[in-house]
């Protein structure tokens, strides 16, 4: 298989993504609003994870396209929790892309202690071959979610996904600690956000 040219447009979607998404932030700014983004990263799955993944759940290899759903991710860290709500709904009214999917594990929490908004869309894409749809995978989390999930995808990667229990816990804690903090933070966010406003005119 042909993996540079099957991934090409999955990185064009990545980077077109970021490229509005961090329009989304400019444009906040320059009408000296709170942006409810902190920051954008985004990456194409490796090779390897994308084989990994198609193995533990039985995809055929041509079939990766349909029923990977984050070959192509993008994640948006913002500082609040309310922050994710208003990006939802700004990414919901958009038309150059469709929402096929969006689980919530932040109302609903995973049993790991996993918080973060998923959304799965449909992407058109242009290409030497003309028009593509892709999917790809938006996640909307919080400075403190992201910080849990990245240890948490790290001790995942060390164990294979069988993590010791005693870990496990303490993991649940830090996540149980991790939103706290988010929802101390948000009893606050307007002395911050007026904090942030002075700083800035600085």
């Amino acid at each position: 298989m042909n993996w540079e040219a099957i991934l090409a447009p999955y990185s064009q979607v990545v980077e077109e993504l970021k490229v509005k998404l961090k329009g989304m932030r400019a444009q906040f700014e320059y009408e000296a609003s709170h942006s409810p983004i902190e920051f954008i990263t985004g990456r194409v799955k490796p090779v390897q994870s994308i084989l990994e993944k198609a193995e533990k759940r039985n995809i055929p290899i041509d079939r990766i396209e349909q029923d990977i759903t984050d070959i192509a991710g993008v994640r948006v860290v913002c500082q609040f929790v309310d922050d994710i709500y208003t990006i939802v709904k700004m990414l919901q009214s958009r038309k150059d892309f469709r929402i096929i999917e969006e689980k919530d594990y932040i109302s609903e929490k995973k049993a790991s202690g996993y918080r973060s908004y998923h959304m799965t869309i449909e992407y058109p894409v242009e290409t030497i071959h003309g028009n593509k749809v892709l999917l790809a995978e938006i996640q909307i989390r919080t400075l403190a979610m992201n910080f849990w999930a990245t240890n948490e995808h790290s001790l995942n990667y060390k164990y294979k996904g069988r993590i010791p229990s005693d870990v496990e816990k303490r993991l649940q804690r830090a996540a149980e600690a991790a939103f706290k903090l988010d929802e101390e933070m948000s009893k606050i966010k307007t002395e911050i956000q007026e904090a942030q406003r002075i700083f800035h005119r600085k």
